[in-house]
């Protein structure tokens, strides 16, 4: 149970809405929504000129989660992540 609560956490915000379902009172699974949109907090700064495809860098995003992202995203875009693959999909809209 506390891997699948971690798992959820990483991208949940506080007051974000979670999934958790019981069985005979005891919670037995934690689900976050299976797309949410999140600030990117930290990353290294795109290399300009650099143009090779599907390049990645890590980013920290605000809950904390740590992802790939694509090299021309920058700190302070929000993007949306799949929390169930924790993959990139694009910036938010």
């Amino acid at each position: 149970m506390k891997e699948q609560v971690e798992d959820a956490m990483q991208y949940l915000r506080e007051n974000d809405e979670a999934t958790i379902k019981f069985y005979k009172g005891a919670a037995f699974l934690v689900e976050a929504p299976n797309f949410v949109n999140l600030e990117v907090t930290e990353t290294e700064p795109g290399v300009k000129g650099d143009t090779a495809t599907n390049v990645t860098k890590a980013a920290t995003v605000e809950t904390g989660a740590v992802i790939q992202v694509p090299i021309f995203i920058e700190e302070g875009e929000k993007i949306q992540i799949d929390t169930r693959t924790g993959e990139y999909l694009g910036r938010a809209k």
